[in-house]
């Protein structure tokens, strides 16, 4: 009966979510014009124009970017932890990726702002606020889950797999990237997924080192905004119309991070199967 109700409030409780979503979001991209709020290019709530497109291609970007930054360095981390590190390697290294995970975001903004940045406007174009930087910076923050749920989908892979590559002649590094490893791809994808959802859904840091400008993305050196920067950096003195595409941008922020899951739950069903 508890278990039940736990689970019933969850559900609740993400109803309720969408539903304030929807409900205040929705009349907002109709009353301004969902071609012009989804493709248009310009925001500028003073003037009541509000194109959220530069912050939905700034959102792919810095995913993308972060994702090329921290799922292979997690990855080959989870792997080595798994299958190469001894003992006492593995239990030096596994504190220090669970401490990652409990640092504050606005501690690795801090970090950006004082390390990332500068180095990055010492040795490229621009004053450091960036593409880069920002995808530096969440690649950084989404290795420990990729970490901690990839080694964990390694570790429950049967030891039969490793030994049966082993007895036909595969090395240890063969056995695990070819034998080990296709056997996790369920639990990897996971990873994945969940590294992708922490990169998008991040905001604080990205708010500090991703220049925060407006306009569409410019190039890797150049700053632009994220859905979720323009959110917090706005919601505070919006008001009527304002407040409500702010909403709305939450709406297309839900709406796309549900069709990024759907997509790896396909590619995740097809990998099952396979």
């Amino acid at each position: 009966m508890v278990f039940a109700l736990a689970a019933a409030l969850s559900i609740l409780a993400v109803g309720l979510i969408c539903v304030f979503l929807f409900v205040n979001g929705v009349p907002a991209m109709v009353e301004i014009g969902i071609p012009d709020f989804l493709l248009g290019t310009t925001w500028r709530p003073a003037n009541d124009i509000y194109g959220i497109f530069p912050m939905i291609i700034g959102s792919i970007y810095v995913m993308a970017g972060a994702l090329i930054f921290g799922v292979p360095a997690g990855l080959l981390t989870a792997i080595f932890l798994s299958r190469f590190a001894s003992a006492k390697v593995a239990a030096f290294l596994k504190p220090g990726v669970e401490l990652l995970a409990g640092i504050p975001s606005v501690v690795y903004g801090f970090f950006g702002l004082m390390i990332i940045v500068p180095f990055i406007r010492l040795n490229a174009p621009g004053n450091g606020l960036s593409l880069l930087a920002a995808s530096i910076l969440l690649g950084i923050m989404i290795l420990p889950t990729v970490i901690t749920v990839a080694k964990n989908a390694l570790d429950a892979v049967p030891l039969s797999y490793y030994e049966g590559a082993l007895a036909l002649g595969a090395t240890h590094e063969r056995s695990v990237f070819c034998a080990v490893l296709p056997a996790a791809k369920s639990g990897v994808l996971s990873a994945v997924i969940l590294g992708i959802g922490r990169a998008i859904g991040e905001t604080m840091a990205v708010v500090m080192v991703a220049g925060n400008q407006t306009w569409m993305p410019k190039g890797l050196f150049q700053g632009l905004r994220t859905m979720t920067s323009n959110i917090v950096i706005e919601m505070g003195y919006a008001a009527d119309l304002h407040r409500e595409a702010l909403i709305a941008t939450g709406v297309v922020l839900f709406v796309f991070i549900l069709l990024i899951n759907l997509c790896f739950s396909l590619v995740k069903g097809g990998s099952d199967h396979a």
